[in-house]
């Protein structure tokens, strides 16, 4: 099996690539871990242009050797490449996987939304270096490699679902890439955000025409919060329960996926 790493945000240091390298040829001998030379590159912010970002993206995509793409990482700037890359995916990248999360969720929004491949919030090639890092990564290459199921989401429970970071999501509404999630379970999760923030984007998400129909919200990890002056005076299971009751669906608790080592599979749709 062949996988190969793309960065259509920001560019990862070599490090990763030799550190997530090596665990998968140990891991999974049956894997071929093939890192673009574009997820190297640097042009200011981003792991090479738009142009090149973009290019190297549909080049992988499209390529028939190639089984599955893996993003490298998060960091702003996949959203930039859409209206280019979407309209040239050809019959041969429905076929493969796509895994990814935090900002990569534009890619993974936009694919499930024409129903091209296996979109999949997942773990990303830089999760190698959290502290045990190899078992973060495990889940995605475990998923993708065997259909192991033991990275999943634990509490999927048999309904379609998706998973995106709150920005990503909010950012989304009133696009033509926000997929049709009638039906299913919406799970979100959020860094380095203010809980003010966090409340307006709920906001967004509870009053956006194109989520009406959802299953239900489930909420994952929100770290790395920073503080309120003065301080917001209410918990985030109070702020979900308030912002699912005006959306008329039901609050499903907590899941564990997010920027943290502990982040699980969710395949969009059904598991």
């Amino acid at each position: 099996m062949k996988i190969t790493v793309v960065a259509p945000g920001r560019p990862i240091d070599p490090v990763v690539a030799a550190r997530a390298g090596a665990f998968a040829a140990i891991a999974y001998p049956e894997v071929d871990l093939i890192f673009h030379p574009q997820c190297f590159e640097n042009a200011g912010h981003f792991a090479g242009s738009d142009a090149v970002r973009a290019a190297t993206f549909l080049s992988v995509a499209n390529d028939p050797a190639v089984d599955a793409v893996w993003f490298a990482r998060g960091g702003y700037g996949s959203n930039r490449i859409l209206a280019e890359v979407m309209p040239k995916l050809g019959p041969t990248a429905a076929r493969k996987a796509y895994a990814g999360y935090s900002d990569m969720g534009f890619l993974l929004g936009a694919l499930y939304a024409r129903r091209i491949g296996r979109p999949v919030h997942a773990p990303m090639a830089t999760d190698i270096n959290r502290t045990k890092g190899d078992e973060t990564v495990a889940r995605t290459l475990g998923w993708l490699v065997r259909g192991d199921r033991q990275g999943l989401e634990p509490d999927l429970g048999g309904r379609p679902a998706a998973a995106f970071n709150l920005a990503i999501l909010d950012a989304l509404v009133g696009t033509p890439w926000l997929p049709d999630l009638t039906d299913h379970v919406l799970i979100i999760e959020e860094v380095s955000e203010p809980l003010y923030r966090v409340d307006r984007m709920l906001f967004t998400i509870a009053n956006a025409t194109q989520l009406k129909g959802i299953a239900g919200v489930r909420l994952g990890v929100v770290n790395d919060i920073v503080e309120n002056d003065p301080p917001w005076g209410e918990t985030l299971e109070a702020m979900m329960a308030r912002w699912c009751a005006d959306m008329g669906v039901p609050y499903l608790g907590r899941a564990r996926v997010g920027h943290t080592q502990d982040n699980h599979v969710v395949p969009f749709g059904l598991a």
